[in-house]
């Protein structure tokens, strides 16, 4: 019976002292909010043929060469495949995406597939000299996709493809070998943090951020979600004056008046850009990505979302009151002030408030013990007496 009741006494042991706090993003993944550009694949429009060897001895011809998508809200992009498995289906609905998010994730060789695409049609639309850089002769804009193409199916899979045409092919095999390493691009239009969070302590308002604008566009235009307008939350830079539109670098913060009750809001920013070549379009199918060679300007969105839970009671001159227009209250939270030092010394040695009542309880059990002991040695004497 022992082991039983030491777990439930460590188990109020562990009830009873105090707990650990996390803020509500204090996870990575719930910072990141979607961003960039979303776009429909149009289909493949520029392409020759390669040749694909599989593992069981099968060979077959497969189209290879250049997308384009149309980007909601206007512009165009060029796009090849990352994956060689499957073939993209036209009129299927693609987002932006960072390498981690896509089948580039913890590709070693995702930096040299940039490279190609930098180095080669259509970025480098000169074809006479990439033909001879590459000593491919004569290339054509068919040629040049395909052979780009297969030097991304190779790097990104590991794929046993050959380009059709023996120009292509050789521009292949000088983008394979010739591949440098560049780093991965920027989104097109991103916030940084996707959320921020905090206690509404402050007796005038509290101000949640920042959150801070990445982009290539000139400008961007602020707009909070109705949530935020009904509840009196506004968008403000550091100085608390209202933005309604922004440029990359700037930082924006969820301003929340006093007395606010326990919610959400959220600011998208809009704005026309570039979609910088090396991004990833996903549309939920990993074979059928795509990675941009190519862009127009386009249109561009990203959100990003604050969350204000209300505090417990706390002590005047906490951390979060908006005393001047520097002051902010960000994703970390202040302690509370229900716990003294000596709570704080007792949780960080390994007691907690419970000690004494663990104690007691111990003390008890021995008494216990003790008297069961005595009464099981005293029936025998009393029965030999008899």
């Amino acid at each position: 019976m022992r082991r039983p009741l030491a777990a439930a006494l460590l188990a109020a042991a562990l009830t009873a002292a105090p707990g650990a706090r996390a803020s509500a993003d204090s996870d990575p993944a719930a910072g990141r909010a979607a961003e960039g550009a979303r776009a429909v694949l149009d289909g493949l429009k520029t392409y020759g043929q390669a040749v694909l060897r599989a593992g069981d001895g099968s060979v077959r011809q497969i189209p290879a060469g250049l997308y384009e998508m149309r980007v909601d809200g206007g512009g165009m992009l060029q796009t090849y495949g990352v994956g060689i498995a499957g073939y993209a289906q036209p009129q299927a609905r693609y987002t932006e995406s960072g390498w981690g998010g896509s089948p580039l994730a913890g590709n070693a060789e995702a930096g040299r597939i940039r490279w190609v695409l930098e180095h080669s049609y259509p970025q480098h639309n000169d074809l006479a000299g990439l033909a001879k850089a590459a000593g491919a002769g004569a290339l054509t804009a068919e040629s040049a996709a395909a052979g780009t193409q297969v030097a991304i199916w190779r790097l990104a899979d590991g794929a046993q493809v050959e380009a059709a045409d023996p120009a292509a092919e050789l521009l292949a095999d000088y983008l394979q070998r010739e591949a440098g390493r560049l780093p991965e691009p920027p989104a097109s239009l991103g916030l940084d943090p996707g959320q921020v969070s905090g206690p509404l302590t402050g007796a005038v308002g509290t101000r949640l951020g920042p959150v801070t604008v990445r982009t290539g566009a000139q400008s961007v235009t602020v707009t909070p979600d109705a949530a935020a307008v009904a509840m009196g939350v506004r968008v403000v830079d550091a100085e608390g004056q209202p933005l309604t539109s922004a440029a990359n670098g700037s930082r924006l913060y969820f301003e929340v008046p006093a007395g606010t009750p326990d919610g959400t809001a959220s600011v998208t920013v809009h704005g026309s850009t570039r979609v910088p070549v090396g991004r990833v379009f996903t549309s939920g199918i990993p074979a059928e990505a795509q990675i941009v060679a190519g862009s127009s300007e386009s249109a561009a969105a990203a959100t990003a979302r604050a969350v204000w839970p209300q505090p417990a009671a706390a002590p005047a001159g906490s951390v979060g009151q908006l005393a001047g227009p520097a002051e902010v209250v960000t994703a970390e939270s202040a302690p509370s002030g229900s716990e003294s030092p000596d709570d704080e010394r007792l949780a960080t040695s390994g007691s907690s408030a419970a000690t004494p009542v663990i104690a007691s309880l111990a003390v008890g059990l021995v008494v216990l013990g003790g008297m069961v002991v005595l009464l099981l040695r005293k029936r025998p004497l009393e029965g030999e007496d008899g």
